[in-house]
């Protein structure tokens, strides 16, 4: 028997994000995204969703008004 695991992928807006690397944690991989898309600096992770064999993580953007 051989345990696999399972393979991560990421989304936000839509986009779909590779697993930049299965060793960091979810938030570690938001930290990371975070300089291409800086909204997400402080968007929540929902997940994971289980898809077929791979784990989904979302990145939510947070809402909120300014001020």
């Amino acid at each position: 028997m051989t345990v696999n695991p399972a393979v991560r992928i990421f989304s936000y807006s839509g986009v779909s994000l590779p697993d930049i690397n299965p060793k960091l944690s979810p938030e570690e991989i938001k930290a990371a995204y975070s300089t291409t898309y800086p909204e997400l600096a402080t968007a929540a992770i929902n997940g994971p969703e289980t898809v077929g064999d791979k784990l989904r993580y979302e990145f939510v953007r947070a809402i909120g008004a300014k001020g």
